[in-house]
């Protein structure tokens, strides 16, 4: 990876986090607050302490590629312990489509006149699965990589006792 591109990467990354922070703390002010008084016509304040769990796993993801994006940059991405941020990432995005799953759910009685709205949201949650599980092939790729890294390294330093 390039300087520019690892730079542009973080720069997003930095960009991201401070975005869902932000909306956390809206979240959180609203909630002891007050603020902002239901009327009834939506559940504000499931969909607000959802909203807070749905930016934690976001900023998971994050700053698990922030580390991975840091091995890369220093050629130790091929190592076991790349396995655990690529981990984080993968539960993060599980995660993710648990909690658009929840919105689907707290939102589906509000659709009773439009069932579609709710089996399209359904649908956006197998896809956020669909993203977590093209991830898991990446994991199963990396673990080949580390297998052939490991295997390349043991047969040279076999070659150097031959020689």
């Amino acid at each position: 990876m390039g300087k520019l591109t690892v730079s542009a990467l973080r720069v997003v990354l930095v960009v991201v986090l401070a975005g869902t922070v932000f909306v956390q703390a809206g979240m959180v002010w609203a909630l002891v607050s007050g603020s902002d008084p239901e009327d009834g016509s939506l559940p504000l304040t499931p969909l607000r302490v959802i909203t807070i769990l749905g930016m934690v796993s976001v900023q998971v993801a994050v700053v698990c590629v922030w580390r991975l994006v840091t091995m890369v940059r220093r050629g130790t991405v091929f190592s076991p312990t790349a396995f655990r941020y690529v981990d984080g990432v993968i539960g993060a995005i599980v995660a993710a489509s648990l909690v658009w799953f929840t919105v689907t759910a707290v939102n589906a009685p509000g659709q009773r006149e439009d069932p579609g709205v709710t089996v399209i949201m359904g649908g956006i949650g197998v896809a956020i699965l669909g993203v977590a599980l093209i991830v898991l092939v990446l994991r199963m790729l990396l673990a080949q990589a580390v297998a052939r890294d490991v295997e390349a390294t043991q047969m040279q330093a076999e070659l150097d006792e031959v020689i």
